[in-house]
């Protein structure tokens, strides 16, 4: 389960003015305390289903892939006394939930009321039901605010398949980790931004033996070490935790990147501790200029050399097997 798929969060007053409108046009068909009754109902049930299924086209968390939740627990702010990330969402999912009930109370309520009533107390009635009805949906405003923002950033995610083997890629800014991925991938028309980070992830694809796996190039996350990071930056790394199932630290030996070797090393030292139950191969990049580090593959796109090694090495890191269909 990605967020692609979550609808646009109707704002309070659109919500109003939906139901009440629908509501006049159920009226001109009927007339005198009828026309009342059937003017409650539908606005009851506009809002009282429009409010629920809010709630309901969400996700369950606790059901959802453990990076996405992570995701949304770093990518979700806090929302005046809501608390950030899951818990948040789930505070204002209840809210509207509370308010799509209540609105099929007092539909409820008022029904019974204008049952064997004149027209005038009919009308009387049911305008004080739309009162409460529309006092109802405005108590949860807010929740919905905060559901429609934490829908628009949800939806910018990138498209990472946690069902699918994935190979991330670390190591300092220039060291060559995106030419990689250009290079074995149709990566460039697949780039996407976390909301916390000010450049672009690239996903890239490689299939062997039937298999895809992913080739994730993360800037802004994996690039430098823990200690500098923000708060937000550490959960997603988390959450990388969940979705990795090999790292491949990139590590220019020639230093042209404007990192010194120790440097580099130090920072592959700490993703090896920080990832200690996944594979973590030691890549020297652009080793036609340099290679005086211990490496798992030596590689330069340049020269077409470890290319396929690279890969090779990867997968079998991974060793993912494919799930095939139970032949009996």
């Amino acid at each position: 389960m990605t967020y692609e798929d979550l609808p646009t969060v109707p704002r309070a007053e659109e919500l109003i003015d939906k139901a009440f409108s629908r509501a006049a046009r159920a009226g001109r068909a009927k007339s005198g305390a009828e026309a009342q009754q059937s003017m409650l109902q539908t606005a009851g049930n506009v809002l009282s289903d429009n409010l629920q299924n809010v709630v309901t086209s969400w996700p369950d968390f606790d059901a959802v892939d453990p990076f996405y939740r992570d995701l949304a627990d770093a990518v979700i702010p806090a929302s005046g006394d809501t608390p950030a990330g899951v818990d948040g969402l789930r505070t204002h999912l209840s809210e509207v939930m509370w308010a799509g009930r209540q609105a099929g109370h007092i539909r409820d309520e008022y029904q019974s009321k204008l049952r064997g009533v004149d027209a005038d107390l009919a009308r009387k009635h049911r305008k004080q039901a739309f009162a409460r009805l529309a006092d109802v949906t405005r108590e949860v405003e807010d929740d919905l605010l905060a559901l429609g923002e934490a829908r628009d950033t949800l939806k910018t995610l990138p498209d990472i398949r946690p069902d699918e083997p994935a190979v991330v890629i670390a190591g300092y800014p220039n060291v060559g980790k995106s030419t990689f991925v250009n290079h074995v991938t149709n990566a460039r028309n697949e780039v996407a931004s976390y909301p916390f980070t000010t450049t672009q992830v690239r996903v890239g694809h490689v299939e062997r033996d039937r298999i895809r796996y992913q080739l994730i190039d993360t800037p802004g996350l994996l690039d430098r070490p823990q200690a500098e990071r923000n708060g937000i930056e550490r959960q997603a790394v988390s959450a990388l935790e969940h979705l990795a199932d090999c790292i491949l630290v990139f590590v220019d030996a020639s230093a042209e990147c404007g990192y010194p070797v120790e440097t580099q090393l130090a920072l592959r030292d700490e993703l090896v501790e920080r990832f200690a139950d996944i594979p973590v191969l030691t890549v020297c990049t652009k080793a036609d200029r340099a290679r005086d580090i211990d490496a798992d593959v030596y590689l330069s796109v340049t020269e077409e050399e470890g290319v396929e090694a690279l890969l090779d090495a990867a997968v079998e890191a991974v060793d993912y097997e494919l799930e095939l269909p139970f032949e009996g």
